[in-house]
């Protein structure tokens, strides 16, 4: 897998050392079917130059000036996403030996006064509705569903609690969320609050790029001032999962579809009146699921504030880690709104983060260091690559 020499190419001058191009990031994650559709390089790009295309990939749409952001952003690229643990005090390699990381506070938790769509505890909508308001954010990123295609999550700003409450629910599909970090399109303060709740690697590359301030170009990933990431072994690819193989292969009407959950290792689909229509193995769907995740050791969220998900927790309720001083500052907002107790189960986030690390050092070709540097040389990553025909992934490891 050699590198993309675009200068060379285009007028055989030799490029000056040390850039990479979009088209190095292309070749290199894109193609190879490693991206996890986060959206990092869409904000990192200073001149706006790479967009979404159709198919829910980055696309570059205007010429690239070969800063290398992109590439030093990409939690499958240039960013060493277990070193982003750090970031929010993390002790590197002991938080990754240890499982839960840094955790100020530990929760199961639920809404005292229910939520109607919410999933598991319905704690993230109500700490968004608590912290709007309060007046505590502006806005909070989320996924809702979209209006052209049943069950597919899309990136939306939610500046209302009511437009939370629209909001409630779990997408399995990724929304390249950072890519809608541009906030021009919404009526927000000069600078504005913004709460974003994502998947971990989501977040990682929030907060890398919050540690190295730049000009982002339209991104405002400075006006993101609180991470809520839910606890994620594998995202999906919405056409395979919900297309493919939940409405043509098993017969599913998605207009009839009112949940979609993943419990104790069961993809779970659901009709408007809550009766169960599809229950089986999440393991039976792996060939739908997004290949790079394989290569993340991150289920926990350690990059976050607040980590929430269902793991380790009993049906209807939620797990809650309390990260840092932030999230312990938005969480008192909301407390006197939950059900709490302390964790339920907390040997089931344990036992699954160490399944997810050992499938992520099995698919990694790079070196597993969360002490080590932020930033992958692109030529260290190609030279761990090499030979591997662009897809480091074993496709019979089981992670759920």
């Amino acid at each position: 897998m050699a590198g993309f020499d675009i200068r060379e190419l285009m007028n055989d001058i030799e490029e000056a050392p040390g850039k990479v191009w979009f088209w190095d990031l292309e070749k290199a994650v894109i193609d190879p079917g490693r991206c996890v559709q986060c959206g990092a390089c869409v904000a990192a790009c200073p001149s706006d130059s790479i967009g979404i295309a159709e198919d829910d990939l980055p696309k570059l749409v205007k010429m690239c000036t070969g800063c290398s952001l992109c590439w030093d952003f990409c939690p499958r690229g240039g960013m060493r996403h277990e070193a982003t643990w750090r970031l929010t005090g993390n002790n590197g390699a002991a938080a990754a030996a240890n499982g839960l990381g840094r955790v100020h506070e530990s929760y199961t938790a639920r809404v005292r006064e229910e939520i109607p769509g919410v999933q598991d505890g319905g704690v993230v909508s109500a700490l968004l509705i608590a912290l709007l308001e309060a007046g505590e954010i502006d806005g909070a990123l989320v996924a809702r569903e979209s209006a052209e295609e049943s069950w597919k999550g899309e990136a939306f700003l939610a500046r209302t609690p009511e437009e939370v409450r629209e909001a409630a629910g779990s997408f399995y599909n990724q929304t390249l969320a950072l890519g809608h970090l541009d906030l021009k399109g919404y009526e927000l303060p000069p600078n504005p609050r913004i709460a974003v709740v994502g998947t971990p690697c989501e977040v990682e590359g929030i907060k890398a790029m919050q540690a190295r301030p730049w000009k982002w170009g339209s991104s405002r990933v400075d006006a993101v001032v609180l991470t809520v990431a839910l606890l994620c072994t594998k995202s999906f690819n919405y056409e395979k999962l919900m297309l493919e193989e939940i409405r043509d292969r098993r017969g599913v009407d998605l207009e009839e579809v009112g949940r979609v959950d993943v419990i104790r290792g069961k993809l779970i689909v659901q009709d408007r009146e809550g009766e169960t229509i599809l229950e089986e193995p999440i393991k039976d769907f792996h060939g739908a699921a997004l290949k790079g995740c394989d290569e993340c050791a991150d289920f926990l969220g350690h990059a976050a504030d607040i980590s929430v998900g269902s793991v380790g927790s009993a049906d209807g309720y939620s797990s809650v880690l309390i990260r840092t001083e932030e999230g312990l500052a938005a969480f008192e907002h909301v407390k006197d709104r939950l059900e709490l107790r302390p964790l339920d189960k907390p040997k089931s986030l344990y036992k699954l983060d160490a399944l997810d690390k050992k499938v992520a050092l099995k698919s990694l070709k790079r070196p597993f260091d969360p002490d080590a540097p932020l930033f992958i040389d692109y030529e260290d990553h190609l030279e761990s690559y090499a030979g591997t025909d662009r897809a480091p992934v074993d496709h019979e490891a089981v992670r759920y």
